[in-house]
């Protein structure tokens, strides 16, 4: 076993997680949906990978009627907070964005929270949309933990995607417009310092 990353359950060091070796074919424009916790910091990480074209936080998992802040933060509605990312699959492949969604964007081994955050609408998820979509997410979490990446198992769920609800528009870009928040410096920006150090290659020339 390798040893714990103090303050983590980490095993290995973001920049040593493994690239997937199953993958999605580069179609061009693609979408993702992942829920990581609080959508602000999930956001945060992937609007600076060259590649990603948009980032909306969201919600799925759920039904129409209660696809709002309000009702979503009572953990009773069924859906999780999530990121729909919008990808280039030309210039960043679906395995590249599951590799920064373990290694930095949240910890997997977390069920129904990160953090102090509690609640089934933090939960770990991959919201596929197809089956090959499915395969991936399966491959990889399966090479993580043969790779012994974690000290704890992995509880992401995979769940398939019946319908992305778009959050309210003062929770979009969050995290850039509110760099000073105590929230976002405490939990989104440690992320993102996180990713600009384990995958440089990957940024976008503004990251930050």
């Amino acid at each position: 076993m390798n040893p714990v990353i103090p303050g983590t359950t980490l095993a290995i060091h973001p920049e040593q997680f493994p690239d997937a070796a199953v993958d999605l074919p580069a179609t061009g424009i693609s979408h993702a949906v992942l829920a990581g916790g609080c959508f602000w910091c999930v956001e945060a990480v992937y609007l600076n990978l060259e590649g990603v074209l948009a980032v909306t936080s969201g919600y799925a998992g759920g039904e129409p009627a209660t696809a709002n802040y309000e009702a979503v933060c009572t953990g009773t509605t069924g859906h999780a907070e999530v990121v729909d990312i919008e990808y280039d699959s030309n210039v960043i492949s679906y395995g590249d964005l599951l590799k920064v969604f373990f290694s930095v964007a949240h910890d997997p081994t977390q069920k129904d929270r990160q953090g102090n955050d509690r609640g089934t609408q933090y939960r770990s998820a991959i919201f596929f949309q197809s089956e090959d979509e499915k395969a991936v997410a399966e491959a990889y979490m399966a090479q993580l933990e043969s790779a012994g990446a974690f000290t704890a198992p992995i509880v992401t769920t995979l769940e398939r995607l019946q319908q992305f609800f778009p959050g309210e528009a003062y929770h979009q870009n969050f995290a850039r417009r509110n760099p000073h928040q105590g929230y976002i410096r405490a939990i989104a920006m440690p992320k993102v310092e996180k990713l600009i150090h384990a995958f440089p290659d990957k940024l976008k020339g503004d990251a930050g």
